[in-house]
């Protein structure tokens, strides 16, 4: 006991004069705060608690992180597949601009990143987690989709502890990252979210965290394990939630959830850990109050209820995707209701941070939305779909539109069509569980004609190639 209380005291002055060097280095880079932004894959919306729609508790750091910052209860997908939206979030820039419109395309090399952007600057970028941006060969072996060259990292060129694939060069107790020289970083009984965690602690505690510093924790969790197709909790949580809450939008359609809800409620529950874990480590190390820290995912997941997977749908279970920011300029309390992109996170960020944009970016600042300056703000959400369908959608507050290209020969293999004919429309208003598809219907079709008219135009807009949308092909009188 007397041994086990000496080295606790020795080791007393060591861990005060690195909290102080740590908040003396805060203090030093004052001028521009850091960034931690964590991406949870395949999270939906309705699993935080502040949101005020799942009554299961699943998010109480997240809760706390919200009524400290800003909850912004309507952000959607740009795209609702893992590589295309991620590109979104790094770019600013909508699919059918960076060219990233499926999984499986690397992000171009050229293109101008949010790590890029901020590397300039004078911080430093760094990564740790799934990736999904870079190229792998499609006949490559499994344990090859990791190692991703610099030159594909998007401008994360400092720390790197990533896997292209995640979801193949891991399972939940076991699995590797790759270091930035290609080389494995194995983790075997440990949980991966942890392991993970355990990295950017690392991190957060290292000198290199003493200077302005941009840091991506991208997790694989709480995506399903796409071999096995399970939602994988960690142990002490497996048999936690069973006989959960049903969301609305799932209870009436047949799917996976009666049989994968309980365990991806876990999967939420230990993510939601691993931000507390994350908050009180900026806490430990004097940094909490000089970085800002984003929470969202890449999209949502509806449990194979509106398509034959998890996502790839014009649906809220698809697109509505959670965003929680705190830190400098972000500690407000406060909900925003008006609708945001992930195209929208990259200015954001460059704005908060004082740093210049580059002109490449689609997306808009939704910063002075936070000092309720929403003259000019449009207000709706333009997003792309593939590989289930080649399509296009507008969500305003009111309505969910939504056209796809007929299938034909070789449709999954174009980013873009021509011709497209409507073939959702929700009023989430009256229906805000998308229950009753209204396309086509008689007094909707005046609705439906201007949107149609609205999402061309954001076609145009974008960039998309050229295109005319035709009404339903089976209206109802």
């Amino acid at each position: 006991m007397k041994t086990t209380r000496r080295a606790m005291l020795a080791g007393a002055p060591a861990a005060a004069m690195a909290a102080a060097q740590a908040q003396q280095g805060a203090r030093a880079g004052a001028a521009r705060p850091n960034i931690v932004l964590i991406i949870s894959d395949q999270f939906r919306w309705d699993c935080i608690g502040a949101m005020g729609v799942n009554p299961m508790n699943l998010t109480p750091n997240l809760d706390r992180m919200a009524a400290r910052g800003v909850l912004f209860r309507s952000a959607f997908a740009a795209q609702p597949v893992c590589a295309p939206a991620r590109a979104s979030i790094f770019t600013g820039q909508y699919p059918c601009r960076h060219g990233v419109w499926r999984n499986g395309i690397k992000l171009p090399e050229e293109a101008n990143t949010l790590a890029k952007t901020l590397r300039a600057a004078g911080y430093s970028a760094n990564y740790i987690g799934k990736w999904h941006l870079g190229s792998n060969a499609p006949d490559s072996p499994r344990e090859m989709h990791g190692p991703t060259a610099p030159a594909e990292r998007g401008g994360f060129l400092d720390l790197w502890e990533g896997s292209n694939e995640l979801e193949w060069t891991s399972h939940a107790y076991e699995g590797n990252l790759f270091d930035g020289d290609g080389k494995p970083i194995h983790f075997s009984g440990q949980y991966r979210t942890d392991f993970m965690t355990e990295r950017a602690q690392r991190f957060l505690r290292s000198a290199a965290a003493r200077r302005p510093f941009f840091l991506t924790l991208s997790y694989l969790e709480v995506h399903h394990q796409n071999d096995s197709d399970t939602f994988d909790p960690p142990k002490e949580y497996k048999g936690r939630y069973a006989n959960p809450f049903v969301p609305e939008d799932l209870r009436a359609l047949p799917g996976s959830w009666p049989s994968q809800l309980a365990d991806y409620y876990a999967c939420v529950a230990k993510m939601d850990e691993t931000v507390g874990t994350v908050r009180r480590t900026l806490e430990e190390t004097g940094l909490a109050d000089h970085t800002i820290l984003v929470f969202t995912s890449d999209h949502a997941c509806h449990f194979k209820t509106r398509n034959a997977e998890y996502k790839r749908s014009p649906h809220e279970g698809s697109i509505h995707i959670p965003l929680v920011i705190e830190g400098p300029g972000f500690n407000r309390g406060m909900h925003i209701h008006e609708l945001v992109s992930q195209v929208d996170l990259m200015p954001t960020l460059l704005a908060a941070t004082g740093v210049a944009e580059p002109g490449t970016m689609q997306g808009r600042s939704f910063l002075p939305l936070l000092d309720r300056k929403t003259d000019g703000w449009r207000n709706e959400a333009f997003f792309q779909m593939a590989e289930f369908v080649t399509g296009r959608g507008l969500r305003t507050p009111q309505y969910t539109y939504a056209a796809m290209a007929p299938k034909t020969p070789g449709w999954k293999a174009v980013p873009a069509a021509e011709r497209y004919v409507e073939y959702v429309l929700y009023d989430n208003y009256a229906d805000p569980h998308q229950l009753v598809n209204l396309a086509g219907r008689a007094p909707y079709r005046d609705v439906a004609a201007e949107l149609r008219k609205r999402l061309v135009a954001r076609m145009e807009e974008a960039g998309d190639t050229r295109a005319a949308i035709e009404p339903c092909w089976f209206p109802y009188s």
